[in-house]
C-alpha cells in the first residue's frame, strides 16, 4: 500500500521541482538560493499561480543579469501594522507570508519601477519580451488580496516582496486588551533615506517615541548635518542603497565625525540577501523594511542601550 505524503513531504518536493525548472531557465552563470521559512504560514493562493509568479519574476531576473550573478528566493511570515496599511492604498494590516525575490542585476531607475507593472511595458529588446510578466504576477498577487513592493536602485539589483494574507494567523480579538507599550527613549537620531514615503513613516514613528529626529534624503547632506549639529548625535539610521553613496560608506563618513554615534541601518533588499551579497557584514545591526512601529521601536532601544560606541562594519 503507497503511504500518503506529509505536508512537509509534499512542500520539499514541490520546492526541488521548482528549483529544477528555475535552473534550467536561469542557466548555469547565475547561483539559484532558496531560503525559506523555518515554520511558514498558510496561504490561499493556487500553487500553479505561485510557480508562474516565481517563474515570471525569475526570467526578469535571468534577463537583468546578462554576465551571471545569484538570485535568492526566500519566505518569511511577517507582521504589517495601522502605520504601514495607512500609508499603502487596499493594504490591510496583519499577517502576511512574505515571498521575497532578489536579484544581483542591473537595477532600475525610479522611471522605470514606476512602470513595469504595465501591461506590455518592456525595456528588452524588439522580440525579447512581451512586457506581460510582471503584469501577470501583479495580477495573481492582487487577486489572492496581497500585494507587491519593489527595491531597486541602478547597480544594485533588485527585489520583489510580495505579501499574501495568512489564512492560519489568529483572528484579532473583538474587544482587544491595550497595547503593548513601546520603548521610548529622548536621544538624536540621524535618520537619512531617500524614499520620501519610508523618511516619513520613520520620523513620525521616532518623534512620537520621544526621540529628536535630524532627517536628510542623500548621503552628502548627512554628512554636512553631521559636521554642522550642535550636540550629541546618537544613532545614525540610514539606508543601505542609496544614490551617490551607499549607506555603509555614509556610516564610516560619520563614524569619523561623530565617533559617539551607533549605526543601524535598513534596507527593502532582505537582509540574508544584503549579507549574502557582500554589503553588510552578518553581525551588523539591521532592520528590514517594511518595519512595524513596535519593530523600529525595539531595534532602536537594542542599539542604543548596546555597550560601546557605534561603528561601521
Amino acid at each position: 500500500m503507497t503511504e500518503l505524503e506529509t505536508p512537509e513531504e509534499i512542500a520539499e518536493r514541490t520546492v526541488q521541482q521548482l528549483r529544477e525548472l528555475l535552473e534550467r531557465i536561469i542557466g548555469e552563470n547565475i547561483e539559484l538560493q532558496f531560503v525559506p521559512a523555518p515554520t511558514p504560514g498558510r496561504i490561499r493562493v493556487d500553487p500553479s499561480q505561485i510557480e508562474q509568479v516565481i517563474v515570471n519574476l525569475a526570467v526578469n531576473a535571468r534577463d537583468a543579469m546578462p554576465e551571471g550573478g545569484r538570485l535568492t528566493i526566500e519566505t518569511a511570515n511577517v507582521e504589517l501594522d495601522v502605520d504601514y496599511a495607512a500609508r499603502h492604498v487596499n493594504v490591510k494590516a496583519g499577517a502576511y507570508v512574505m515571498l521575497a525575490v532578489t536579484d544581483t542585476g542591473t537595477g532600475m531607475s525610479r522611471e522605470i519601477k514606476a512602470r513595469i507593472f504595465e501591461p506590455f511595458y518592456t525595456t528588452k529588446g524588439p522580440g525579447r519580451g512581451t512586457g506581460l510578466g510582471l503584469a501577470t504576477v501583479y495580477g495573481v498577487v492582487k487577486q489572492s488580496g496581497g500585494h507587491i513592493r519593489v527595491y531597486s536602485e541602478p547597480g544594485a539589483g533588485t527585489t520583489f516582496k510580495i505579501y499574501f494574507p495568512r489564512t492560519d494567523a489568529a483572528p484579532e480579538p473583538t474587544d482587544p486588551a491595550a497595547p503593548t507599550a513601546l520603548a521610548r527613549g529622548t536621544e538624536t537620531v540621524l535618520l537619512v533615506e531617500d524614499e520620501a514615503e519610508v523618511r516619513d513613516l520613520a520620523r513620525e514613528l521616532l518623534e512620537r517615541l520621544g526621540y529628536t529626529v535630524l532627517e536628510a534624503s542623500l548621503p552628502t547632506d548627512a554628512v554636512q548635518i553631521a559636521r554642522q549639529h550642535v550636540g550629541l548625535i546618537d544613532l545614525l539610521f540610514t539606508d543601505v542603497v542609496m544614490p551617490r553613496m551607499s549607506g555603509r560608506t555614509l556610516a564610516e563618513a560619520i563614524a569619523a565625525e561623530r565617533p559617539e554615534a551607533k549605526i543601524l541601518f535598513m534596507s527593502g533588499y532582505t537582509d540574508d540577501a544584503i549579507v549574502r551579497h557582500g554589503v553588510l557584514e552578518r553581525d551588523t545591526e539591521f532592520l528590514q523594511k517594511p518595519f512595524t512601529a513596535q519593530a523600529l521601536a525595539t531595534k532602536v532601544r537594542e542599539v542604543l542601550d548596546r555597550a560601546g560606541g557605534g561603528r561601521a562594519r
